[in-house]
């Protein structure tokens, strides 16, 4: 059976972190996603490119906020998995980047068409930087940051 609709793109991903100031640290200052906002204790919103991160308290997010604009529950346990998509160039100077701030690569994979590095946030979630290669997507889908609108 065919679907008679199909969605086109993600809009957003969560990670469920147990820090929230830690993560949003980590994922600002080491891979220079923008905040675009926040509540305390509960969530860090992130833009990255024209997508979005979420990273929520997983224990905050489990309990209903009430309100009638508020998403139901929602929340996992266990680390969870992110990919950022790089250009398969910037691969090296990523790997560089992240041991000039501490952060260990827990693995690399040579693929068919790419490499990956594989490391972990301070929740010990999964964290990939890869190219889009990877799943033979074109890395001119990835946007310069010069061309990202950046909230305002």
């Amino acid at each position: 059976m065919t679907p008679s609709m199909s969605v086109s793109e993600l809009l957003e991903a969560a990670l469920y972190v147990q820090d929230l100031p830690a993560a949003e640290q980590f994922y600002t200052r080491i891979l220079g996603l923008t905040l675009y906002s926040k509540i305390d204790g509960r969530h860090v919103f992130l833009r990255c490119g024209q997508r979005m991160v979420l990273l929520f308290n997983a224990e905050a997010t489990a309990i209903s906020a009430g309100g009638a604009s508020d998403a139901p529950v929602h929340g996992t346990t266990g680390p969870g998995h992110l990919a950022f998509a790089v250009p398969l160039s910037e691969i090296d100077r990523w790997k560089e980047h992240l041991a000039r701030n501490g952060v260990e690569i827990e693995k690399e994979i040579h693929w068919e068409r790419c490499r990956s590095l594989y490391f972990r946030d301070p929740s010990n979630n999964s964290v990939e930087i890869t190219s889009p290669l990877l799943w033979r997507i074109p890395e001119e889908s990835i946007l310069p940051p010069s061309v990202v609108p950046r909230p305002k």
